[in-house]
């Protein structure tokens, strides 16, 4: 009965077709990725905010400091969700063209790209969901 078991577990760590990534697990690590940069700028702006001399800085600074309240939390449930699915992200690098991040999902290696341009323009489209609602 031993024989049978390694053979059935030497079966399954073989497989000829490794598991394929799904959209879903991508878009996660790709949000992932961009709430740590929009935490990044909401990080700047409220520093910026702090030494202007803007008319209501207590205004938004609060506004600001309320969307990385929420900002955090979907990283938290993000990560949770990491947990939950296998996945690590374990290096991102900022370069002068974009950023590149490597991650493990269950037990593969993968990496993506972003230029800076794209960025920006899914940075701003995060904040304003955050603005709207």
């Amino acid at each position: 009965m031993a024989a049978n078991e390694k053979e059935a577990r030497g079966k399954v760590r073989t497989a000829s077709h490794p598991p394929i990534q799904t959209e879903e697990e991508l878009e996660l690590v790709k949000r992932y990725v961009l709430l740590g940069i929009v935490m990044r700028i909401l990080d700047h702006d409220i520093r910026v905010i702090g030494t202007s001399a803007i008319k209501l800085p207590r205004f938004y600074d609060s506004m600001l400091r309320g969307m990385q309240d929420r900002v955090l939390l979907e990283l938290a449930a993000i990560r949770r969700q990491f947990r939950e699915m296998g996945i690590k992200v374990y290096e991102e690098k900022r370069e002068t063209d974009g950023l590149h991040a490597e991650y493990v999902c269950r037990g593969y290696h993968h990496r993506f790209f972003m230029l800076w341009g794209f960025v920006k323009a899914e940075s701003e489209r995060v904040l304003k969901q955050y603005l709207s609602s």
